[in-house]
């Protein structure tokens, strides 16, 4: 299936700036399930200094600098994707032989693996994400039957409230209110494996949404998606969506990943001038493109709130 991706954010000041400076992820990335045909990022009004360049984990980051004055800013970024079929691992031995492999594993993923086994900013292991994530990870449990059954559990448990956190929010309040968005349960799934001892990554990106029965889907109404990856040795990254109980993830596009969100917020900046107050506008539309050599194929949807 090929997906078209248009990420638009507009921000409104209450003064006008002297000028801006954007750094985005919203380029992004081939993995093996996704290719990337087209990628593009731009600014209203036009950027006066344009970077592109990859992170120290291999995400795109685009820099913009609008360096005139103004009061409004939109930063948009399109992007054409083709996506394939995930494979599972072949085998699955007990989750504590894959805890005992992260450590000595070679190469960039083992680096990557080992990066995100421990502590990050957004994400700390405690023994209360422990203790909840015990209940999964039981003694002598294959690896995949364990990592199903804990996201499983998030899905089932814990209430989609986008009223209840914000980035800020600790994972301790998550896990005590049972409450959250997809941003925290990714969190939530990356600080039980870490807190067992298993390596978790962050994965932003995004996934088509579904409009209320009966009603159009409404352009703009799709958002942001995050959920995470899971390390095993030999193999790879295994992705888990705990907000929609989904292993492997279907059409799901990735932007990239980090430890946690902090490292692939998909926009940050910095403004300079008078003090000023901002609106933010954000408007997502993700639209399913069937292979030209299967126009007639049945399409398929899933729902995935956003952050």
């Amino acid at each position: 299936m090929r997906y078209r991706v248009a990420h638009s954010t507009e921000y409104h000041y209450s003064a006008q700036v002297i000028n801006g400076h954007t750094v985005a992820h919203l380029r992004p990335r081939d993995t093996p399930t996704q290719t990337v045909l087209t990628s593009e990022v731009w600014t209203d009004p036009v950027a006066d200094h344009v970077e592109e360049h990859l992170d120290s984990f291999g995400n795109h980051v685009s820099y913009r600098a609008v360096e005139q004055v103004h009061d409004r800013l939109v930063v948009t970024g399109v992007c054409e994707v083709e996506l394939s079929t995930a494979e599972r691992p072949r085998s699955s031995p007990p989750w504590e032989e894959v805890r005992s492999s992260v450590a000595t594993e070679a190469g960039e993923d083992g680096l990557l693996a080992r990066m995100c086994s421990v502590g990050s900013r957004h994400v700390t292991p405690t023994s209360d994400l422990a203790r909840f994530a015990s209940w999964s990870f039981l003694p002598d449990r294959p690896f995949h039957e364990a990592v199903i059954d804990l996201s499983h559990r998030i899905f089932t448990d814990f209430v989609f409230d986008p009223e209840f956190s914000d980035v800020a929010t600790p994972l301790s309040e998550v896990l005590e209110h049972r409450r959250g968005v997809c941003q925290d349960f990714a969190h939530l799934y990356i600080g039980c494996a870490r807190s067992v001892g298993l390596a978790a990554r962050y994965v932003s990106g995004y996934l088509e949404t579904d409009p209320p029965p009966g009603r159009p889907k409404l352009q703009g109404a799709d958002a942001s998606h995050a959920w995470c990856a899971v390390y095993v040795p030999a193999h790879g990254w295994v992705d888990v969506d705990p907000t929609n109980d989904q292993l492997p993830p279907r059409r799901h596009i990735t932007i990239g990943w980090g430890r946690d969100y902090a490292d692939i917020a998909p926009i940050r900046g910095v403004l300079i001038g008078p003090p000023a107050s901002q609106d933010i506008e954000v408007a997502v539309d993700v639209i399913a493109q069937p292979d030209p050599a299967s126009l007639d194929a049945p399409h398929s949807r899933v729902v995935a709130p956003g952050v």
